[in-house]
Parts: structure tokens; C-alpha cells; sequence
């Protein structure tokens, strides 16, 4: 029998150990899954940043972390972790986050905000393009990013995609690379961020890049909140650059209540919620990892420690 540690929200507790525990006895896999343990018990752990291990060095028989997040930057430099690591991916991340991304784009390229605010029995027709006629652009084309830009295309939008390296995907142009990031950003009129946080990565929306988008463009960020020099992004939409924003990640969270995106009219806070972690799903996705790791069989999403990611 095996022991699994769950090193994530206590208030999650109970509905993890529920779901990790049905789909390993459907997998015929006998553990103990605990919030508690001997260190030199456990074989692996269903980790979050926000749970209680802070040092993996004393579980000197682990066989692997599990992440329950998609992205890994709070946890991948940690020095006491020897062994694999793999990142949560999971359907519905790719939901969610497809849900969530469809639906702003769609509201900034309906104009949707100004038909909402202003019912003031004033007969405005403001005649949106069709979605063929409109370029969205997304930064980071991943397991989520490549989602998103999927239903995107499927509506009809003018999708482009940027990565470090050079990817080929179905209904998106595909640019890479500094060159490709300067031919990307003149024709997004709506931004969608969803790189990794790494050092390449970090404020790579900037004062610089934030002057090479189209006028007036849009931008939404569900990936990580150092992506943007906050300073830049207010001076942007303070001089109508960017029209307006939908942030959901940010430097610090909670994001403070005096920061100057909350009352600024051309910025919308969501609270990390683009692409939450289900239970449901993601006991399935740990479970089959289990079941590869006790079986001798390479991990499935496993994080490249040079890349961060």
C-alpha cells in the first residue's frame, strides 16, 4: 500500500481525499491517502503552494510532487525537490479558461460594456465588425493558450499565437521569437496573455510593447500577474493606448484594495478565477500518474526544470 500526502487547502481537504481516493481503487491501487504522515511513508504528494510543506528534503522515499496547479513558478526552484515534478493538466482547466477567455473577447468585440452603461435613451448604433475581421492574439500557446485560440477560430476570429519556440497550429498563425513577437503585437487588437512566469517572461508587457499594439486595443490577463509592469499598463490606458483590461492574476494576491486598478475605469478585476482546479478531474490526472509512477512508466506532464515550465 502506498501513502499519498495532500499538502493543499485544508478547506479542500475532505473533497480531495474523496475524489484521489475513487479513482485510485478504480486503477486497483491500494493507498492511504493523508494531510499527515511520517516523512519516510510517503511515496508522493498532491502538492499546492498554499498547503504546509515547505521542504521536501525529508521525505526521503518520494517518488514524485503532483502539482494541482498548471503552472509550477512558486515551486519548480525549489533546491530541497530531487525528484520529478509534474503540473496539473486537466480538462477542466481547459474549460474553464477556454470559457472564460471566449467570453471577454467576445465582450470587447461586441462592445458590450458600452451598451450596458450607457441606457441613457440615447438610439447609438455601433455596428461591431464580424469576428473574421478581427484579430486576437495570444501570447503563450500551450495546453490552455492552444485551447483557447481553438474555440476563438472556431467563432470565426483572425487568431495569431506567439512562443518561444516555433509551434504549427491548426486555424493560427504562429509567430516566435523576439522578430515574431514585434509582428504579433502591431496586429492584436485584443491581447490575451497566457505565457508561464519565467525570468524571459517576467514584465514582458512593458511600456515597449504595450506602444506596438494597435490603438485603442484590448488586453486580458488569466496567466500571471508579473507578466505586466503594472506602472506601463495604467499609463496605457490613461492615454487610451489600451482601451481597457480584464485582469484576473496579479503581482499580489488578494490584489491590495487601494490598488489603483480597482477604481480605475478601464480595468476589471476578476479573483483568479479564469481556470480554477477541479477535484473531479484532477484526482484522474493524479491518479493515472500514480498508476505510471508505480509501474515503472515515465511521468505524464512533466515540468523541464531549465525551462521552468
Amino acid at each position: 500500500m502506498i501513502t499519498v500526502l495532500y499538502s493543499g487547502k485544508g478547506v479542500d481537504w475532505e473533497i480531495y481525499r474523496k475524489y484521489i481516493t475513487k479513482a485510485l481503487s478504480a486503477k486497483g491501487i491500494k493507498a492511504k491517502i493523508l494531510q499527515q504522515s511520517p516523512p519516510d511513508q510517503v511515496d508522493y504528494i498532491v502538492f499546492d503552494p498554499s498547503g504546509p510543506v515547505l521542504d521536501f528534503s525529508i521525505f526521503v522515499n518520494l517518488k514524485a510532487v503532483l502539482s494541482l496547479w498548471a503552472g509550477v513558478e512558486k515551486i519548480v526552484g525549489d533546491r530541497t525537490l530531487t525528484v520529478p515534478l509534474c503540473r496539473m493538466v486537466d480538462t477542466s482547466l481547459r474549460e474553464s479558461m477556454r470559457e472564460w477567455v471566449t467570453g471577454h473577447v467576445l465582450r470587447y468585440h461586441l462592445g458590450m460594456d458600452q451598451q450596458i452603461q450607457q441606457q441613457d435613451g440615447v438610439w447609438r448604433k455601433n455596428v461591431p465588425p464580424l469576428a473574421r475581421q478581427r484579430t486576437v492574439g495570444i501570447l503563450g500557446i500551450g495546453e490552455l493558450g492552444s485551447a483557447c485560440a481553438k474555440s476563438l477560430s472556431q467563432l470565426g476570429f483572425n487568431v495569431a499565437g506567439w512562443s518561444k519556440s516555433q509551434k504549427t497550429i491548426d486555424g493560427m498563425t504562429c509567430f516566435s521569437g523576439d522578430q515574431g513577437l514585434d509582428e504579433i503585437l502591431p496586429i492584436a487588437e485584443i491581447l490575451v496573455l497566457l505565457l508561464p512566469q519565467t525570468t524571459e517572461t517576467h514584465h514582458i508587457i512593458n511600456a515597449k510593447t504595450l506602444a506596438k499594439l494597435p490603438q485603442g486595443a484590448f488586453l486580458l490577463n488569466p496567466g500571471r500577474g508579473p507578466l505586466i509592469d503594472d506602472s506601463a499598463l495604467l499609463n496605457a490606458l490613461n492615454s487610451g493606448q489600451i482601451s481597457h483590461t480584464t485582469l484576473d492574476v496579479f503581482d499580489v494576491e488578494p490584489l491590495p484594495a487601494d490598488h489603483p486598478f480597482w477604481p480605475h475605469p478601464n480595468v476589471t478585476v476578476t479573483a483568479h478565477i479564469a481556470s480554477e482546479t477541479q477535484a473531479s478531474t484532477a484526482a484522474n490526472v493524479i491518479a493515472t500518474n500514480i498508476e505510471r509512477g508505480e509501474n515503472n512508466r515515465p511521468f505524464l506532464y512533466l515540468v523541464d526544470r531549465t525551462a521552468r515550465y
